[in-house]
């Protein structure tokens, strides 16, 4: 932040009463790091907004005076995208919290950022529709969280991730510029603007209004859960079911250190002595889903499975998804530090993935407890290990290096939905050419010319440059962007 710290926030109080302008010490530790606590940055100040207006106004008072902004939901991102910088501000988005709009015959929900994500799914459900995208996290993440992250879940394999979902994008860039992408329409004419500020993980500016497309939900659920006596046969499982041709809506797999810390948490009964569980869930229309049961029954028949659970009502399929939906939390009782991978490699190869993983744990020593959407090969392995012991974290990182120098050399990615954020950035080019990083990069420029939108995140060595005086942007010279 420029010497004239004082003098800029003295302005910043004319814009954002003094009860929202955080800068004491004690509440700016709460904000220092996001769900990968392996990070730790205080920001100089944390701004509460309590509308798409007064967001515009921080952020074209950090255009005014060269100072960095980091936007923030419930902060549950696991890469440390949404790390403070050094000598910039936090603009947390909890208080952006209405759901705008609901037109249940058009299936749309126009949303503000700060919305939960599992809010939409209850708003949408009098009318028998829901909001597709379910991270584990989903009853504390944001929308604008999930769409700068463009966040997954359970249901992505049949679904799609955020992007998918997402119509319509408003949002104020780093510029100070208030653009519109999208719409209401889930047709569109001209290069998809809203896609591509979807994952943008925060590089770009801070979104105001989300438009999101609802879905019916499903007449009918079939939930199964089945327990392996190897972690190898779960993931060929996950194969089998995939090469028979069924689309289940979600297929996940937790192993048995993953298991533990469920049971401990939740007491999720799953079959004891297992290895491993598979979760697989078929829905849909009646029929549709009657005559996939028995295919599902005479596949998973055929595979090492043993002790097969299936959910005889709505409350014992929500028993079945509590013990992975608390997974990632639940481990926190096996470990006091872990960090959680995300890498994805291809369906066909999960087994060979998730065996290389066991080598690696046994050959370092280090534990990993392994969570993960299986259906499209997105891993979650959660790499624990003790803080307070000297090169502890150091060893944990260098194996979660390994696992995903692993998934790319496997043909598969870095990042399935958690983003690169700080924590993947050194790895982007393991998955990128030079000149694919290169044209990130002045994507990047062209909406934040500064580079003062989330700086440091997502490419190797990157680090906060000053503000530069830029001339008309380029994307308002092309006429997709109006001035407010």
């Amino acid at each position: 932040m420029p010497d004239s710290t004082g003098e800029a926030l003295a302005s910043l109080r004319s814009i954002i009463p003094a009860d929202r302008l955080l800068l004491d010490e004690a509440h700016l530790t709460a904000y220092e790091s996001d769900g990968l606590t392996a990070f730790r940055t205080a920001p100089r100040a944390v701004v509460i907004p309590e509308s798409a207006e007064e967001v515009i106004a921080v952020v074209r008072w950090c255009q005014r005076h060269g100072i960095p902004f980091v936007a923030r939901g419930s902060g549950t991102s696991l890469s440390g995208g949404s790390l403070p910088v050094a000598d910039g501000i936090v603009i947390t988005l909890n208080r952006l919290n209405k759901i705008l709009q609901l037109d249940p015959e058009e299936r749309v929900a126009v949303v503000e950022p700060g919305v939960i994500n599992l809010a939409v799914t209850r708003a949408a459900q009098p009318f028998g529709l829901h909001y597709a995208p379910d991270p584990s996290s989903q009853t504390i993440c944001t929308i604008g969280g999930n769409l700068a992250f463009n966040s997954g879940g359970a249901h992505c394999l049949k679904y799609g991730m955020t992007a998918n979902h997402v119509l319509g994008v408003k949002a104020v860039l780093a510029t100070g510029e208030v653009v519109e992408f999208g719409g209401r329409s889930r047709e569109s004419i001209g290069p998809d603007y809203a896609g591509l500020f979807c994952g943008s993980e925060g590089l770009f500016g801070v979104a105001l209004e989300i438009t999101l497309r609802l879905l019916p939900r499903a007449e009918r659920f079939h939930t199964v859960l089945v327990g392996y006596r190897s972690l190898e046969d779960a993931g060929n499982a996950v194969a089998a079911v995939i090469d028979a041709g069924l689309l289940p809506g979600a297929m996940e797999i937790m192993d048995a250190l993953a298991i533990e810390a469920a049971e401990a948490a939740v007491a999720c009964g799953y079959p004891e002595g297992a290895e491993a569980v598979l979760i697989v869930e078929l829905e849909g229309p009646r029929e549709k889903v009657e005559l996939e049961r028995v295919r599902l029954d005479a596949i998973l028949a055929a595979t090492e499975a043993f002790g097969t659970r299936v959910a005889v009502d709505d409350s014992d399929r929500m028993a079945i998804w509590r013990g992975r939906k608390s997974a990632f939390s639940a481990v926190g009782r096996l470990s006091p530090d872990f960090i959680v991978q995300d890498g994805v490699v291809p369906r066909n190869r999960l087994g060979e993935a998730l065996r290389r993983i066991d080598e690696l744990s046994r050959e370092t020593g280090i534990r990993v407890a392994n969570v993960f959407h299986a259906g499209d090969g997105n891993l979650h392995p959660l790499i624990l290990y003790d803080g307070r012991e000297i090169g502890a974290l150091e060893a944990a990182e260098e194996l979660a290096g390994r696992i995903l120098k692993m998934c790319t050399e496997m043909g598969g990615s870095i990042t399935g939905e958690h983003g690169i954020g700080m924590e993947k950035r050194d790895y982007l080019e393991e998955m990128f050419s030079a000149e694919d990083v290169a044209t990130m990069k002045r994507i990047r420029q062209a909406f934040d010319p500064g580079g003062i939108a989330n700086p440091g995140k997502m490419f190797p060595g990157s680090e906060a440059p000053s503000l530069k005086q830029h001339g008309l942007h380029p994307l308002e010279k092309a006429g997709v962007i109006t001035r407010e």
